[in-house]
């Protein structure tokens, strides 16, 4: 059962990596921020457009590897109609799922497949790249984030 449970979760993994969803450039977008790591050579632009507190939509562009572009595709999903109190608790949480390999809810959706990436502790940065510079948009700072 595991094994195939791991298998599942490298297939989701996968599949957002090579067909990223949410992956365009917003016109509308009322904020951005990009980021980079320099170890694996990742790079994301998030865009979001808000409507008052919530997330009413949220792309990005970018390059990086499959962990980081997987992330990048699930985390877009995820924070569409969120508020930005929402926005921060979900990154906490998935935060300490790639770092730990457990999250402090029952469960994170599709968030949950990258449990695995804490036994891979380089991969972690790739992993919450595009999360940092969501947060940096959300926050109205249009700044350059790294995962150093």
């Amino acid at each position: 059962m595991f094994d195939n449970l791991n298998d599942l979760y490298q297939q989701v993994i996968l599949d957002h990596s090579r067909s990223p969803r949410n992956f365009r450039a917003l016109p509308a977008a009322d904020h951005q921020a990009s980021g980079r790591n320099p170890l694996c050579g990742d790079q994301v632009t998030v865009f979001v457009k808000m409507n008052g507190e919530v997330i009413e939509d949220i792309s990005f562009q970018g390059s990086g590897c499959a962990i980081a572009k997987a992330s990048a595709s699930v985390m877009t999903s995820a924070l569409k109609g969120k508020t930005l109190l929402e926005a921060n608790h979900l990154f906490q949480q998935f935060q300490d799922l790639v770092k730990t390999g457990h999250a402090s809810c029952e469960s994170l959706g599709k968030l949950d497949v990258f449990g695995g990436v804490h036994k891979f502790p380089a991969r972690v940065k790739c992993a919450i790249l595009s999360w940092h510079a969501a947060l940096a948009a959300l926050a109205g700072e249009q700044k350059h984030v790294t995962s150093e």
